[in-house]
């Protein structure tokens, strides 16, 4: 069944026209994901030709996805925004507070009865403002979109960073913070600079143990965390025409590593073949009526260096495997020089878990593979050196996969087959023994691995790879391993080498499942009632921050100074934190409590210059905004990389914090300060960073003239007395600067309602 089959219909009916326009008024042919984005425009057929990586747009996407731990603060919002139902389909997926332990009936049972409690406000207030609610059980998010509603030709945003995932059925998809979900489901604009555009051209083809997965690990490994920061990365070429739609689901998933805006992939035979699968053949229908215009024009593809900004080509006939790790995602070694590299860095070689799922690698597909080596070590009496972990990304595909026998082989090896959920991917594992903090070595099929996101121990190496070679690797127990040319031997002394792996693009006999787990909203939600419990310790209803005074800042506090990779994980942990995404006060108790501080090398313990002692990070920062003293978090490169977790703005907003001044910013974090009322700034010259010191009063001196394409100045007092200018860098327009006066952009949005 194919959901809001009429918003489609509206979607294809205007689309030639309004890329007819856009070809006309750019003057060259288009790229794919030009042609979706200017047929987005929020005032309609394009008037004007904008520059890439320069003109602020506004566009009109068609529907909005959110998942469980961000959904609670987005929807928080929208609630003061004065609408009595979203202005375009959208839904919530319960996947987020879901912890794997014991196995998925028991850990699904007990999140039910731990968050119930947001559960329940989860599903009234979608009843309430026409969300469709999927419930914990039902599903990843991004496979429950990839399956039900991403379409190609559209353009939607999500609030998690891996939304891109939609691109595999070639949809503009992109990861934001909740304030600019608001945005759209209250029917606004929503803005975002003209994003650049880069092409990698994939020749050949996929064969043996060479996967999607290792396509972006290569592109990560290339580009590395920041390279495609303000751009979207189209993929293109015979090489892409010879994947599966969930293959390429994979590969835009994981752009969110390389920091790209999206990443997509055109309308093909396969992208028809998952939506008839999926039981949307009307929507293939429609698109093959539409071919030409889902997919770049033909002198895009004949000369791409012409209209791409940046040109990445692969050969999939010569790619092989790899893992990328440990501690960041773009680390990247082929499988075949493991062994050099891992004895030269001492990584462990030692593997203790390999773990298939997440919203990346999760499908049928993936398990089919991953199901085939499975089934090799079952043949051969094989057990697995390391446990062993599945989470299916979908109860559609648990269903099916567990009809079609997929999931016997890793139940014979005894791996844990955990809840259709996110699981270890986001830190909701309770691992035994991760409190011990030992050095150890884990594999999984997810898309990051920075330190202490999987189990909370920041000495777990943790490598990216695919599910098929994680399967390989858990078999055989060692990171080094190399299915390509090295031996397994069974309790027998037998020796023989694995087969590469084989597996099903679709099922045989179709999808089947008995209980999808979404549940339809009333047409009338005007009488549905959402309760907050005052005392609540998992919810709290917002108060609009404070709108600027007009003034110059001045008499602001250092409040830390982040030392190297310091991501939304760093800023505002994951995990046990996830229960209280919905109460603003109580998860600012972790604020950048992950950072290192540059002066001390330490994590949670920054100086109150108010009393000289050394304190938590969100102590300190409580005893400023008590003493009435803002204060100014300073950070290093890529600031913000990683979750569009808004909260990672909204703390420090909340704990009075009014600044994150750093060499540069991860693209969804500078969006999220923006739409709080904080000043994201960046050093004029990266040096800077380093004149700032530990005792250090920050004035901000002409704060008053604030305006579009104007370096701010800032004046740093230290502690001896002596103070010295440096000059900042913004990326505020005129419409964010009236969110930075108004307090932040939902003040904005309420006062225009009143």
């Amino acid at each position: 069944m194919a959901f809001d089959i009429e918003m489609i219909k509206g979607v294809y009916a205007q689309m030639k026209e309004r890329v007819d326009a856009a070809k006309s008024v750019v003057g060259r042919p288009l790229t794919y994901s030009e042609k979706i984005l200017y047929a987005h425009l929020f005032d309609g057929t394009a008037s004007e030709a904008y520059k890439r990586g320069e003109s602020y747009v506004d566009f009109a996407p068609d529907r909005v996805a959110m998942q469980d731990a961000t959904a609670q603060m987005a929807l928080l919002q929208f609630m003061q925004a004065g609408k009595p139902k979203t202005a375009v389909p959208s839904t919530v997926h319960c996947d987020h507070l879901i912890q794997a332990k014991v196995g998925a009936k028991i850990d699904l049972q007990d999140a039910i009865n731990k968050s119930s409690e947001v559960f329940n406000f989860l599903e009234s207030v979608s009843n309430k403002y026409g969300i469709g609610f999927w419930k914990p059980g039902a599903g990843i998010i991004h496979q429950v979109v990839l399956e039900n509603y991403a379409f190609p030709g559209g353009m939607m945003i999500g609030t998690d960073s891996h939304t891109p995932n939609a691109g595999g059925l070639g949809m503009v998809a992109i990861g934001v913070g909740g304030a600019d979900a608001v945005d759209v489901m209250a029917g606004m604009p929503w803005e975002l600079k003209m994003p650049k555009l880069i092409g990698v051209k994939l020749t050949g083809k996929l064969s043996g143990w060479a996967s999607p997965k290792d396509v972006i690990l290569e592109v990560a490994g290339i580009l590395t965390v920041k390279g495609g920061t303000g751009a979207i990365v189209e993929y293109f070429g015979e090489g892409a025409e010879n994947l599966s739609a969930t293959g390429k689901g994979t590969i835009c998933n994981m752009g969110a590593e390389i920091g790209a805006t999206t990443s997509i992939f055109a309308y093909d035979d396969a992208s028809e073949r998952y939506l008839r699968a999926t039981d949307r053949s009307e929507i293939a229908d429609m698109a093959n009526e539409l071919r030409d215009y889902l997919r770049s024009d033909n002198e895009v593809y004949e000369n791409p260096e012409k209209y791409y900004d940046e040109l990445i080509t692969i050969d999939l006939d010569q790619l092989e495997p790899r893992l990328n790790g440990p501690f960041t995602p773009d680390l990247m070694t082929p499988v075949s020089k493991m062994k050099e590299i891992a004895t030269k860095n001492e990584w462990p070689t030692t593997v203790e878990w390999g773990l298939i799922g997440s919203c990346t690698n999760s499908s049928y597909e993936d398990l089919s593979r991953a199901a085939s080596i499975a089934q090799q070590a079952v043949d051969k009496g094989l057990t697995t050196k390391a446990s062993f972990g599945i989470n299916p990304g979908s109860e559609q595909v648990r269903f099916t996969a567990d009809r079609d026998g997929i999931l016997k082989p890793f139940q014979d090896l005894d791996a844990v087959i955990f809840t259709n959920a996110c699981g270890p991917c986001i830190g909701q594992w309770d691992r035994e023994g991760a409190d011990k903090e030992e050095k150890n070595t884990i594999v999984h099929s997810f898309n990051r691995n920075f330190k202490k996101r999987a189990d909370g121990n920041p000495n777990t190496y943790a490598f990216v790879t695919s599910p098929e070679m994680v399967a390989a690797i858990a078999i055989a127990g060692r990171l080094d391993f190399n299915p390509m040319t090295d031996y397994l031997t069974n309790d027998k002394g037998e020796t023989f080498k694995l087969e590469p792996p084989v597996g099903e693009e679709l099922p045989d006999l179709g999808f089947d499942v008995e209980d999808r787990g979404y549940e339809k909203p009333v047409e009338d939600g005007s009488k549905v009632e959402v309760i907050i419990k005052p005392d609540s310790e998992r919810l709290q209803l917002l108060e609009g921050f404070q709108p600027w005074s007009g003034e110059n800042i001045a008499g602001a506090k250092l409040l830390i100074k982040a030392y190297g990779k310091c991501t939304t994980d760093h800023i505002s942990m994951a995990g046990p934190w996830l229960r209280f995404r919905g109460h603003l006060d109580n998860i600012s108790n972790n604020t950048l409590t992950g950072a290192v501080n540059a002066f001390n090398q330490e994590t949670n313990k920054v100086k109150n210059q108010l009393t000289g002692e050394y304190g938590a990070v969100p102590d300190v920062a409580r005893a400023y905004k008590a003493a009435g003293v803002p204060s100014v978090v300073v950070g290093d490169e890529n600031y913000g990389e990683g979750s569009s977790r808004e909260h990672a703005a909204m703390q420090p907003r909340h704990l009075g914090a009014v600044a994150v001044l750093v060499r540069s910013f991860a693209r969804i974090h500078e969006t999220n300060l923006k739409k709080q009322g904080m000043l994201a700034l960046t050093f004029t010259n990266k040096a800077d960073y380093d004149k700032i010191q530990e005792d250090d009063t920050f004035n901000f001196i002409d704060l008053v003239d604030f305006a579009p394409n104007k370096p701010l100045t800032i004046e740093l007092v230290h502690k001896d007395g002596s103070a010295e200018q440096i000059t900042v860098n913004h990326t505020y327009n005129e419409a964010q600067i009236e969110w930075f006066k108004a307090g932040s952009a939902l003040n904005l949005i309420k006062k225009q309602q009143a």
